[in-house]
């Protein structure tokens, strides 16, 4: 696929990011300190850690930490795509807490209020 074709399917602006996410699958594997490539609203995206097993649509917690780990924004998510060298994982809970902090990341990482307020218009209605 394209990326335009990729970014004509994406309903959510994607911002690179540098963070530390840890994951715990469905199984009960853990990967600690995987580089974060990029957020969404609705996921995102990380460097594949080299002992990876999970399964496309497997269940993960997936604790992307913030300044320093003062702030963790944890998203519960299924692995969405696997890559030779990325995993991206699509989001379908989240706890307010958690809501408000990504919320505050994409608001200040996009510069476009009115983009924001039409994705989260869309997170919202997609429930």
């Amino acid at each position: 696929m394209t990326d335009d074709a990729t970014q004509e399917r994406r309903r959510f602006s994607r911002i690179p990011f540098d963070a530390i996410a840890h994951i715990k699958t469905a199984d009960g594997d853990e990967f600690l300190n995987c580089s974060v490539l990029d957020v969404s609203l609705k996921g995102l995206l990380i460097i594949k850690p080299g002992q990876w097993q999970a399964r496309l649509g497997q269940s993960c917690t997936v604790d992307l930490l913030l300044q320093q780990g003062e702030v963790v924004i944890e998203m519960h998510a299924t692995v969405a795509h696997v890559d030779d060298d990325s995993i991206g994982f699509e989001s379908y809970e989240m706890d307010l807490d958690s809501i408000t902090h990504l919320k505050r990341l994409m608001e200040l990482n996009l510069g476009d209020e009115g983009l924001l307020h039409r994705e989260l218009s869309a997170l919202i209605e997609k429930d």
